[in-house]
């Protein structure tokens, strides 16, 4: 089976003293991890990308043609304050 390689750049940032948003960035999908790894440090160089160079870059690796999600999922509405199957 294949595997491909997932570049992600994720952070967190404050928005308010109660609030915090996650940044993620899909950077690129790669066919080795070599070239994965290689793209993070070209990207780590970058505007924006260089205020977050430690921690904050991801590399997946994934079989194709497979399921990663295999259950449903719940969520919150907000406007009702209940969850939703």
């Amino acid at each position: 089976m294949r595997n491909v390689y997932i570049v992600q750049h994720c952070y967190e940032y404050n928005v308010t003293d109660e609030i915090t948003e996650e940044n993620v960035k899909i950077i690129g999908i790669y066919s080795s991890r070599k070239k994965a790894e290689e793209v993070v440090q070209k990207y780590k160089k970058i505007k924006g990308f260089n205020r977050f160079p430690d921690d904050c870059f991801y590399i997946d690796k994934y079989k194709l043609n497979q399921d990663y999600w295999r259950e449903g999922f719940i969520t919150y509405d907000g406007s009702t304050g209940e969850w939703i199957e």
